[in-house]
């Protein structure tokens, strides 16, 4: 075995030790260390046991250990463990050396630690890793941005232990600061718009049609073989079909209706408030995890609010079809309000992005990997300057061909009170999006009513303000 490692990974929760024994099947020497280093001694023991790791028992030892530059990888919690982590290794590192953040941090904090490392001349990499437990250990998503200059260093492990498609690595550079994990943050917020709109169809399959779990779960594995093909309508089907050990009953129907979550898909749509990009949909998705939380309330609603006396009376395999078609139009929605956003971050911040790159990072490993990503990827290619994704000519058909159809499943729910925060608002940001005129001139007509904020005009051009004195009787 090597006398130094290749490269030094610090947290053994199960993403860190996953990804160290991705790593080591590659090929690597591994350094590990944690804070309680009873799990350093565990993980040696135990998954670890006659593998190329060294087992370190302080950060100065594990820097020992790391042959130079020195590359280590930081999977602890974002936040102020990754600041008091950086505190503690950044005097024993060199000039050149490379630190990693492998977390979900926030975009803003991963620019601010490449300056500071930078003017320790150090070199700091903000990476998204995306694919889960499963993904770290076989192949994940990564999304790395920071200083270019370590990008030759840890190039070849991080491309060795990504997800390949098409033999192609799921990784790939894109640019400075904090840029990886703004890529990440939008990836989860994508997320969530996806795995919301999944549960409204659930819901509709359930409140509407009376489908029980296992008939569900044929349902979305009929679906993952056609245009729906991903990651999550795979695993929904797994999870509809799982039977829990102690009641019998279908797994999904004894886990409490709550959702919680870690904060990236907040910070997502909060950066479509700051950029001024409207991404509904993912908002919904979040705000539609705030609601479940509130499971008390909505117990004591239920029994004091009436619901509609409708029920389902359409044909069951034809309203499936149209479920199917709103998904994939709502799903394709939620990756064009992500898109806009990466376009209006890009151009904020002067990265540089190329969406076909961020698609080809997201076609494999990650949690909304999909069949679909390589037609956005096309879609880019063939207009880079592309302004929204459903102006792209593939995607303009999908959904004017799935439009009737959407519409009946939006009216079914609303007719049966089956709320689609998901489905419902794609619908509205698709029709928002191709609306020559909305009423906003209305909006801004009261805004200048009671404070003076001016308008615009239809007959003059844009950019020159006007005010009118509305209140004309004193």
């Amino acid at each position: 075995m090597k006398q130094q490692a290749d490269i030094g990974v610090i947290g053994l929760a199960v993403m860190g030790e996953n990804l160290i024994l991705n790593m080591e099947s590659r090929g690597f020497a591994v350094a590990c260390y944690n804070r309680t280093v009873d799990k350093v001694d565990a993980f040696l023991a135990g998954r670890g046991r006659g593998k190329k790791l060294i087992g370190c028992r302080s950060p100065a030892e594990l820097v020992a250990a790391l042959e130079s530059p020195r590359k280590i990888m930081m999977m602890v919690r974002a936040g102020k463990p990754v600041d008091a982590l950086m505190a503690e290794l950044m005097p024993l590192l060199e000039p050149g050396d490379i630190l990693i953040d492998g977390g979900n941090s926030h975009y803003r904090d991963t620019a601010r630690r490449c300056a500071e490392a930078a003017g320790r001349g150090l070199l700091y990499v903000g990476a998204g890793v995306s694919g889960g437990e499963e993904g770290a250990l076989k192949g994940p998503s990564i999304m790395p941005g920071g200083d270019e200059a370590a990008w030759p260093h840890i190039r070849p492990v991080f491309q060795a232990i990504a997800a390949k498609v098409n033999g192609a690595p799921c990784c790939e550079w894109l640019g400075p600061g904090g840029v990886g994990h703004y890529v990440k943050m939008v990836h989860n917020g994508i997320e969530y718009g996806d795995m919301q709109l999944i549960a409204e169809a659930y819901h509709l399959m359930e409140g509407a049609l009376g489908m029980t779990p296992p008939e569900m779960a044929g349902v979305f594995r009929e679906w993952n073989r056609g245009v729906l093909d991903s990651y999550l309508i795979e695993i929904t089907a797994e999870v509809l079909a799982k039977v829990d050990d102690e009641t019998g009953r279908p797994l999904v129907d004894v886990i409490l209706d709550v959702a919680g979550q870690k904060g990236t898909g907040k910070w997502t749509s909060q950066s479509g408030l700051d950029l001024g990009v409207g991404i509904p949909q993912i908002a919904e998705a979040v705000f539609a995890r705030y609601l479940s939380a509130a499971k008390d309330e909505r117990v004591a609603a239920s029994r004091r609010l009436p619901k509609p006396a409708a029920v389902f009376s359409g044909d069951k395999a034809v309203f499936l079809d149209d479920l199917e078609q709103a998904v994939y139009a709502a799903k394709i929605c939620s990756y064009a309000q992500g898109f806009q956003l990466l376009r209006a971050a890009s151009a904020e911040y002067d990265w540089g992005l190329q969406h076909g790159d961020v698609a080809l990072l997201w076609r494999g490993g990650c949690i909304i990997r999909a069949q679909f990503l390589d037609k956005i990827q096309e879609a880019f290619v063939a207009e880079p300057a592309l302004a929204n994704l459903l102006l792209a000519p593939y995607f303009q058909q999908v959904v004017a061909d799935a439009q009737s159809a959407w519409r009946r499943v939006v009216v079914t729910g609303v007719e049966l009170g089956i709320p689609l925060p998901a489905i419902a608002t794609a619908l509205s940001y698709y029709d928002a999006y191709r609306s020559e005129r909305l009423p906003a001139n209305l909006v801004q007509a009261q805004r200048d009513y009671f404070g003076a904020h001016t308008y615009e005009r239809t007959d003059k051009p844009r950019g020159e303000f006007f005010h009118t004195e509305w209140m004309t009787d004193g």
